[in-house]
């Protein structure tokens, strides 16, 4: 196998780089780059990096050696902690690149020689790419207890119950003439309805763990001229929106990230709802309205020279009556705020934080977050009701250990015990090149 090498840090100007190898040949590159051995494994040493070919100096810097299996990815690994110019960063890669053996490595490339030595499985890999990824306090929770193994040791779990239940099925079959002690086959009707159960209460979670990976869509809806281009400058704490006293301002959606209460949210501008006078403005409220409709949450802004009702208001938006400047009667059920002077933001900013956070709030179980694993467990659920129901009837034992072995399969999948080798580029390919 060849040795790997990258830039593991962000690239640019720093104070420090680090450049990792992984690999067989690493000892080999370390004596190269610096003219002796990799020394003792986990012990900082400083050393002076040369061109192997020319001796030409490159930078001192610290070097860490992991020897294998005790690494990231279960082979020897090396790490050099450089200074961090452009100049340094690209003279020490020219130079591993010389090395017999060595080449650039892929994006993912050492994660996933992590997975291949069993040291992640491919839940703790996405939880890794999540937290890397991670912009938010909640986003970060998630996706470390994903990576240290909740999401994997949960579906672990059932897969071993249902291999349990599998031995039973087959002990049936294997020995159908015999006293088979406590009539084995008789168990896993309660077994099997427990599992579909407790992965059917895990399904049922509101797609909150996908949702934080992905943000939640905030709309801002309302009447023409209801001040909602600068309700979004409030929030955003920015200029973002053009303002104006001109009816029809905002002709498409307008989108700006947030991180309320530790979760990322797009809060959207959208069109004035009215009947558009121009094409483009037609194309504006159409837009406005796809908006509307798919948003988790609505901001539904009503003011009292712009319509002062909340006619486009459903029963879970939250309602704000704007322009308390002219006017401070505030309808019922309604935040009254004034986007000019900055009134009443407090109250807005709170009810939109207690929303979003008791929707993400922190659950016992690790929660689903990826479209693969939510298929996954649908399949699982899909031949475990195909087993209760074989059993239900008295059907052979055979084809109940066949769906078993399915159930099985579909969550192996999941963690990547089976039949998961077309997934692994597309899991792979978005990690950033060094990790």
């Amino acid at each position: 196998m060849e040795t790997i090498y990258a830039l593991s840090s962000a690239a640019g100007r720093a104070g420090i780089a680090v450049l990792r190898l992984s690999g067989p040949h690493v000892r080999r590159a370390v004596a190269a780059l610096t003219g002796r051995g990799p020394g003792r494994p986990r012990a900082a040493e400083l050393r002076r990096l040369s061109d192997p070919e020319t001796g030409a100096a490159l930078d001192r810097g610290l070097l860490l050696f992991f020897e294998a299996p005790h690494s990231f990815t279960g082979e020897d690994v090396a790490e050099f902690h450089v200074h961090g110019g452009r100049a340094v960063v690209a003279a020490v890669l020219a130079a591993l690149a010389k090395i017999e053996g060595l080449r650039a490595a892929a994006p993912g490339e050492f994660t996933r020689r992590a997975f291949e030595a069993g040291k992640l499985d491919l839940t703790e890999v996405e939880g890794l790419a999540d937290l890397i990824d991670a912009e938010t306090e909640a986003q970060r929770a998630q996706a470390l207890r994903q990576m240290e193994g909740a999401l994997g040791s949960l579906y672990e779990g059932w897969r071993a119950r249902l291999m349990k239940a599998l031995a039973y099925a087959e002990a049936e079959i294997d020995f159908p003439d015999e006293e088979v002690p406590g009539d084995l086959i008789e168990k896993l009707g309660p077994e099997i309805a427990a599992l579909a159960a407790e992965i059917a209460a895990h399904l049922n979670d509101g797609g909150k763990g996908e949702r934080l990976r992905d943000g939640v869509e905030v709309a801002i809806v309302g009447p023409p001229n209801a001040g909602k281009s600068s309700l979004l400058n409030r929030l955003a704490k920015r200029d973002a929106a053009i303002v104006s006293g001109e009816a029809g301002t905002t002709r498409d959606v307008l989108e700006v990230r947030l991180d309320i209460g530790g979760v990322p949210v797009t809060l959207a501008d959208t069109a004035g709802l009215r009947e558009a006078g121009g094409e483009i403005e037609r194309e504006g409220v159409r837009r406005a309205l796809a908006m509307a409709e798919a948003a988790d949450l609505r901001i539904v802004v009503a003011a009292p020279d712009a319509g002062g009702d909340f006619a486009l208001a459903r029963g879970d938006d939250i309602r704000v009556f704007n322009k308390l400047d002219l006017a401070g009667e505030v309808p019922a059920g309604a935040i009254g705020v004034s986007a000019l002077t900055g009134a009443g933001l407090e109250r807005l900013e709170a009810a939109l934080q207690d929303r979003i956070g008791a929707a993400f709030e922190a659950r016992e179980h690790p929660v689903i977050t990826r479209a693969r694993h939510r298929e996954g467990l649908r399949d699982c659920m899909v031949s475990l009701d195909r087993a209760g129901e074989a059993l239900g009837r008295g059907l052979d034992a055979e084809l109940v250990a066949e769906d078993l072995r399915l159930a099985a399969r579909a969550l192996g999948r999941i963690t990547g015990r089976v039949d998961v080798e077309d997934l692994l580029d597309v899991i792979f390919r978005d990690f950033c090149i060094g990790k």
